[in-house]
């Protein structure tokens, strides 16, 4: 299993701090919304950052974000 980051484009406002705080997996665009840096639509979330993700998903203003498992 493959642990992914999931953005509800929905509720997202464009806050960046997601980005700040998960700055390998991902960018922002010029407008301030989070880019994920490997063109997936849900980027996986590598063991290292399996922390700082969870602290994005906690901390995100609009609860734009959320970890799932995947298969590999």
């Amino acid at each position: 299993m493959t642990t992914r980051l999931h953005i509800d484009w929905t509720r997202c406002d464009g806050h960046g701090s997601c980005a700040e705080l998960l700055p390998d997996l991902l960018g922002v665009d010029d407008f301030g919304f989070p880019v994920p840096r490997s063109g997936d639509r849900d980027p996986a979330v590598a063991r290292r950052d399996q922390d700082a993700a969870r602290h994005a998903v906690r901390n995100c203003p609009v609860m734009a974000l959320r970890l799932f498992d995947a298969p590999a």
